[in-house]
């Protein structure tokens, strides 16, 4: 593993001489702009791992991407290897139809801390809830991105991360697409601790994740990734592509359906992504949004 190769990956070219928060943004947005966001693995007969190196040969190697748990672990290693002070936390995602957050922890985010302050980076949420900048931990502060207003809260030492969406012009609606649609301005994402955590604690979430009926990651096949103005998911045979801001506080979000012989040339085409096992996409009924 050399973070010489994972750049080449991800595109970036920039100075590593300094360990600003400029530099960390661009490290960042270079991540989530060329890895995707993507449980695959799962719907095709393939055991997603914590493993390190495992993690950099699907990624970096394959050119592939995955979810929190890889995207965030890889992201962790290049920004220490960087020299950033990074801490692994973990985070309890928000349920809107029980109205509840889980009770498994099952989301992995980062704290880097650069002059005494620390930051929130997150590179593994996908769809319009991924924030798109370094977030500093600092609360009841509107943090404005281009995907919309992220905000933390703390409360008696737990952080809760929510999101404030604009309005949505979607030319063709159907009812598998209208199923996407996040109708609330704003949304609870997830809650976390500053506890440090290791890996070892998310490995009964890992195997959970990928292999209980009731999680959301078995019933449905999902791909995400950031572009320059929006981001594009492919949820099932649902392809969906949003445009931030392609008129003033609203957004253009535009749904396609697929048939089975265009899914992996789609991914191929408009993720980057070449599977080495078959796919069979899912798309289960389950409360999700992007």
């Amino acid at each position: 593993m050399n973070t010489a190769e994972y750049f080449a990956r991800t595109g970036y070219k920039g100075s590593l001489d300094t360990l600003d928060l400029e530099t960390l943004t661009a490290v960042f947005q270079h991540h989530i702009r060329a890895v995707p966001f993507e449980n695959l693995s799962i719907h095709c007969g393939e055991t997603i791992t914590l493993d390190l190196e495992d993690i950099y040969t699907k990624i970096v190697k394959k050119r592939r991407g995955g979810w929190c748990m890889a995207n965030n672990l890889l992201l962790s290693w290049v920004l220490k290897t960087m020299g950033y002070d990074t801490t692994i936390l973990g985070a309890y995602v928000y349920f809107p139809q029980q109205k509840a957050y889980d009770t498994i922890m099952s989301h992995l985010i980062l704290q880097v801390v650069i002059g005494g302050k620390p930051y929130i980076v997150d590179a593994g949420f996908g769809v319009s809830y991924q924030m798109w900048q370094p977030m500093e931990l600092v609360s009841g502060k509107d943090q404005p991105q281009i995907p919309g207003v992220f905000r933390f809260t703390e409360e008696n030492g737990i952080w809760y991360f929510e999101k404030i969406r604009r309005k949505q012009h979607i030319p063709t609606e159907t009812s598998s697409s209208l199923d996407l649609i996040e109708k609330k301005e704003r949304r609870n994402v997830y809650l976390f601790s500053l506890e440090p955590r290791m890996v070892e604690d998310f490995r009964s979430p890992c195997s959970y994740l990928q292999t209980s009926p009731d999680s959301l990651c078995t019933k449905k096949s999902i791909c995400s990734l950031q572009t320059i103005n929006g981001f594009r998911a492919l949820v099932g045979w649902t392809l969906s592509e949003m445009t931030y801001r392609y008129k003033e506080d609203v957004d253009l979000v535009e749904f396609t359906t697929l048939k089975n012989d265009e899914v992996e040339k789609t991914l191929e085409e408009k993720f980057g992504i070449t599977l080495e096992n078959k796919l069979v996409p899912v798309n289960l009924p389950e409360f999700f949004t992007i």
